[in-house]
């Protein structure tokens, strides 16, 4: 059988046999109608006449011009659609609060007020803050209306920040102080005629008005609390003179102080009072009341928690010393009671060489760089020499170390020269306080006490000198010759190659590189 006859005979072979069905008709895709173009005037546009007869140039360039001018019309544009408008809803009747803020708008039309523009500009407050403060002012008498375990932290924080708006607190508190009385402090309600005694705290004249219960003045030439306590709290920032004192001071003679809103009086000290010196503190109000009270015992547990725990922070300090880990803690409680804490900028001379130090030390934050005096020779021209004090840095004193005990209890000068390194806290006790210890104690700190670098001889310092002198000899030999060789090169500091700071090895100079 030749190969052409091959498919022959295989076809007539399955038409004999029947058993394989032809293969079933496949129907082409569908074409999809594309959105943007419309086929009706495509259709139109491949039917003009002139554009497939050629009898004459004119009919055509007639044709080709009707194409292009219809050929943009078989694009369809998208419709923009506009946004819908809104129907006006029919006016409503005005109610009484509705014609109120109206008529407040309207009082506030001041568009054309160039004043309202430029301290807006200007980042300053408006016209209308006082508003806005008056807002704050009914929330912080509702938070005081709370007891002060039922106030959330932002309440907390709102009495706060207007407590620091009052002079009079803000002159004698800290701010740690006030933001943890401000926790604690509460809003009394005084109905007009009653009297408000005022020596167990101090009182804020929230709201209303009040006058001072004074019947006898007594001297009001002489200067003490109880004459200050006369003058109203208005005027006491502006008393500068003797003259002016005195005008005030009679004029509190004939006539009653009133105590408006935010006046104070009162008092944060807790002491055994006389009956005058109530009447001091006392005031009638003239109208119902909300005054503040800021307790005088919360106050005093407040200073002795805080001197509890400053006291505290000092035993820790002492303890961590090295002369003092041994120490029992009753001698321990007397050094703490004549500690005050001070700071030293770094690079501050505490003590110099030479001098009795005044006060004992016991580093709480820092360092300080120990020194030496040894004298050296400077070179000053060929074959001459200077001979010079210098100060070599023998060590350093750290945290929790302390000098200064047997130079101020056996009035030696200190061997060494002592400057802070940074900013140093320490716990010092003068030397006048010092002496005034029972003498258990100074023997006590004479005996575990040791002089500060007192180990170190002459010798000692000699070398230290010697080695820092020959490393710095060294550096300035070796750099010296790295110039003169880069120079000698033509490599000159600051030109041409000297200048490449290459973050990689480029790709031309990596073959040339040797590894051994």
């Amino acid at each position: 059988m030749s190969l052409s006859s091959l498919p022959a005979a295989i076809l007539s072979h399955m038409i004999a046999i029947n058993n394989v069905p032809p293969p079933p008709l496949r129907s082409l895709p569908r074409l999809k109608m594309s959105k943007y173009i419309d086929y009706g005037q495509l259709n139109a546009l491949c039917h003009i006449r002139g554009l497939q007869s050629s009898r004459s140039s004119y009919s055509i360039l007639t044709a080709h011009n009707v194409f292009i001018k219809q050929y943009p019309k078989i694009f369809l544009q998208k419709t923009h659609r506009l946004p819908g408008l809104f129907k006006q809803e029919g006016k409503r009747k005005p109610t009484e609060d509705t014609v109120e803020e109206q008529q407040h708008d309207d009082q506030r039309d001041d568009s054309h007020n160039i004043a309202i523009h430029v301290k807006k500009a200007r980042g300053g407050l408006t016209l209308y803050e006082p508003k806005r403060f008056e807002e704050e002012f009914v929330e912080f008498l509702d938070i005081l209306k709370k007891l002060p375990i039922y106030r959330t932290l932002h309440e907390h924080k709102i009495v706060w920040k207007m407590l620091k708006t009052i002079p009079d607190l803000t002159c004698q508190l800290p701010d740690e102080h006030l933001k943890t009385l401000s926790k604690s402090v509460i809003s009394e309600t005084w109905v007009k005629g009653s009297t408000v005694v005022g020596n167990d705290g101090f009182y804020i004249i929230l709201k209303g008005s009040a006058r001072l219960q004074t019947k006898a003045y007594g001297n009001l030439i002489e200067e003490d609390e109880s004459t200050a306590s006369l003058i109203p709290q208005s005027f006491q920032g502006f008393v500068v003179s003797e003259g002016i004192k005195n005008f005030l001071l009679a004029e509190v003679q004939t006539h009653d102080p009133t105590l408006g809103q935010w006046s104070t009086f009162g008092t944060l000290e807790v002491a055994a009072q006389t009956e005058s010196e109530t009447k001091e503190y006392s005031v009638i109000t003239e109208e119902d009341c909300e005054i503040l009270k800021i307790s005088a015992k919360n106050y005093a547990r407040l200073k002795s928690e805080k001197i509890k725990l400053e006291n505290k922070q000092k035993v820790k300090l002492i303890r961590k010393c090295p002369y003092y880990e041994e120490w029992p803690t009753l001698s321990i409680y007397e050094l703490v009671a004549l500690i005050k804490w001070k700071k030293f900028p770094p690079g501050h001379m505490i003590v110099e060489s030479g001098k009795i130090i005044s006060f004992v030390a016991y580093i709480n934050s820092g360092y300080c760089n120990i020194y030496r005096n040894i004298v050296g020779l400077t070179k000053l021209e060929p074959k001459k020499a200077k001979k010079i004090k210098k100060l070599v840095c023998m060590g350093k004193l750290k945290e929790k170390e302390s000098f200064g005990e047997i130079s101020v209890l056996l009035q030696v000068p200190f061997t060494c020269t002592i400057i802070t390194g940074k900013e140093v806290e320490m716990a010092i006790i003068e030397d006048k306080d010092l002496f005034e210890l029972d003498p258990v104690t100074k023997q006590l700190m004479l005996h575990t006490a040791k002089p500060t670098f007192g180990h170190l001889t002459d010798d000692d310092v000699k070398s230290e000198y010697l080695q820092r002198e020959q490393k710095k000899d060294w550096k300035n030999f070796k750099d010296k010759t790295m110039k003169n060789s880069l120079y000698y090169n033509g490599i000159i500091p600051g030109f041409g190659k000297w200048n490449h700071y290459r973050t990689s090895i480029p790709r031309n100079l990596k073959d040339t590189l040797v590894s051994y």
